[in-house]
């Protein structure tokens, strides 16, 4: 079994154990509601309105890639649970944002939704500058408001952080508790995403390093574990997500940008500096690209992640990274760190403005496959979500004819097929 299945095979086992929990709970009567909705997405008669509610840890933000949250993956995975179901979730997930932030936005953000289910998902703000009783106090009142306005409640839980001065572990609990009350005395059902994390680090806290993309927010493999949580929580079934791919096309930007015969900037790692031209040049051979390198040589991965920010500053379409086999660090929970780093400041703050794709070494080596970094690179590429090219076990083609055809099938599959010229 290689590093990559153990990780996620470790987070699946989790997913049972605390969702589990969530269906034998699912009898008690502060459950009645998400059965309600479980019944209309189940009969599929009618659209079902989910709005996820929360901070940067619910919203779009670079974490996750830029292009997907949790809020994407509970709908796939409701999709899956009731193949029959019209079910459309909308994130409402802002940076920054506390429980009074949220209480001052509900009504345009969520309630003109007019959604059949609320999920709420506040804390890690909270804890920073409010007292528990006024988190708690604000909970009740979004609760309160929800249910007025005939929306049922699921209260989840905020992800486990790694530690730091302003988010101690000790005083997330805390607030967790609180959290707990809240649903206790006002009857709803709690999904609890801390538990979920936790376990998971228990297990192996290697597998909890690859859920996160920072101290505080998870990456697109920690989101499906929310996704999976959540939907189980509602439909009392487990449901997995390890399958869903990164989105397609890789590469919306750029080939919005060829389509226009606009000229596109790109920011390269070698050997992609040299070879990405002639490869969106063979799909769009009167295309202007302008190539910047992005130099490597002798650079471990914490410098790599110094040399990533001014990244967002320099006014580029595609950005690819390339993290070479022999950039080391300490430690693999350092490696992550650092190459979860190189890929956030690739990446826009919110939405993905421009595009960003990341290969791990043996995609222009193959000799490479057997690296020490090769499965950790793998792994986090998949976890931020982006677009990337992964050798067939002896696979021996050129580096630059695997690229150029993989362009080829990003943009026929687009929309764009490779014999159309420009």
């Amino acid at each position: 079994m290689n590093l990559t299945t153990k990780i996620v095979a470790a987070t699946f086992a989790v997913v049972l154990v605390v969702s589990g929990a969530l269906s034998a709970h699912a009898q008690d009567p502060a459950a009645q509601g998400q059965a309600r909705v479980a019944a209309m997405l189940e009969a599929g008669a009618e659209p079902v309105r989910i709005v996820c509610f929360g901070d940067s840890v619910t919203g779009l933000y670079y974490h996750t890639g830029g292009r997907r949250t949790y809020s994407d993956m509970l709908q796939i995975a409701l999709q899956r649970l009731y193949p029959a179901a019209s079910v459309t979730v909308i994130n409402a997930g802002i940076s920054g944002n506390n429980t009074v932030n949220a209480l001052a936005r509900i009504e345009t953000d969520v309630l003109a939704h007019k959604p059949h289910l609320v999920t709420i998902m506040f804390g890690l703000n909270d804890i920073t500058n409010l007292t528990m009783e006024q988190y708690a106090e604000n909970l009740a009142s979004i609760i309160t408001q929800c249910r007025a306005a005939g929306s049922e409640v699921l209260l989840c839980t905020p992800n486990a952080v790694e530690e730091t001065e302003r988010r101690p572990s000790a005083k997330l609990e805390e607030y967790i508790a609180a959290l707990q009350k809240v649903a206790v005395d006002n009857s709803v059902p709690v999904v609890d995403c801390y538990a979920a994390y936790q376990q998971v680090r228990a297990k192996d806290p290697l597998a909890f390093a690859f859920l996160m993309s920072d101290e505080i927010h998870p990456n697109m493999d920690g989101h499906k574990l929310f996704a999976q949580v959540i939907a189980e929580a509602i439909a009392g079934k487990p449901v997995s997500l390890e399958d869903v791919e990164s989105p397609f096309p890789a590469m919306p930007k750029t080939l919005a940008l060829l389509k226009e015969g606009k000229p596109v900037r790109v920011y390269a790692m070698p050997p992609y500096d040299a070879l990405i031209a002639p490869a969106l040049l063979s799909a769009f051979p009167s295309a202007t690209i302008e190539v910047t390198a992005w130099p490597v040589e002798g650079r471990s991965v914490a410098q790599l992640e110094a040399d990533a920010k001014p990244v967002r500053e320099m006014g580029v379409d595609l950005v690819i990274v390339a993290v070479p086999a022999d950039a080391n660090a300490e430690s693999p929970e350092k490696y992550l760190r650092s190459y979860s780093w190189v890929m956030n400041y690739a990446l826009s703050f919110a939405h993905q403005e421009w595009d960003v794709i990341a290969f791990p070494p043996s995609t222009a080596n193959p000799a490479l496959a057997a690296d020490e970094n090769e499965p950790l690179a793998r792994q986090r590429i998949h976890a931020q979500d982006l677009g990337t090219i992964t050798r067939a076990d002896g696979d021996e083609t050129p580096v630059a004819q695997l690229l150029e055809e993989w362009v080829k099938e990003q943009f026929a599959e687009s929309g764009t097929t490779a014999s159309v010229k420009e």
